[in-house]
């Protein structure tokens, strides 16, 4: 984003105002939907993202990012949870076959398996930021490919996801890997 902005439009000269000022500078009153101003003490506590709520409760979204700033073993958990959701999260009633989300998103034609194949590369994509070399990428991006081209065949290959579960495979993998890692 530019920090330089002109502010103002041409004049009848044809020369357009050059109005200089830097974003940081440029805070104004805050104005709710109806266009009435909030002071800034009712529920800012500063312009740096912070938001006080009208019962004192502080919300800080700098810092509340899920995705970011995650240490090593928070990011093995959620990878984990991520692959017991897509595939072990639920249970056929009166059977003891488990399946997950990509079972179920696998069953609408092409789409579906192209959908669940990008959350099982996302969990690969993962592996790799967490410094998995190269031969258990591999390993787990066959996994992937398996089940991403065979998932594809109708009746098949919807069953074929749902028993092969190659994102607990590939989280398996990357825990053996990470289990003989000094920490």
């Amino acid at each position: 984003m530019q920090d330089q902005m002109s502010t103002s439009p041409r004049r009848a000269s044809g020369r357009a105002s050059q109005a200089r000022f830097n974003a940081d500078e440029a805070r104004g009153p805050i104005i709710d939907q109806d266009g009435r101003e909030i002071p800034q003490g009712a529920f800012w506590s500063s312009f740096n993202g912070a938001f006080v709520g009208p019962d004192g409760v502080r919300f800080d979204f700098n810092t509340a990012n899920p995705f970011g700033n995650l240490t090593r073993e928070q990011r093995i958990a959620r990878l984990e949870a991520v692959a017991k959701l897509l595939d072990v999260a639920f249970v056929l009633p009166g059977t003891n076959i488990r399946y997950g989300i990509d079972g179920i998103i696998g069953l609408i034609p092409v789409v579906g398996d192209l959908i669940a194949t990008a959350l099982s590369l996302w969990l690969v994509r993962e592996a790799r930021a967490l410094g998995a070399p190269w031969h258990v990428i591999t390993r787990m991006l066959g996994n992937v490919a398996v089940e991403g081209v065979i998932g594809m065949v109708p009746v098949a290959g919807d069953a074929f996801d749902v028993l092969f579960r190659a994102n607990m495979r590939n989280a398996k993998i990357l825990r053996r890997w990470l289990d003989t890692q000094p920490r």
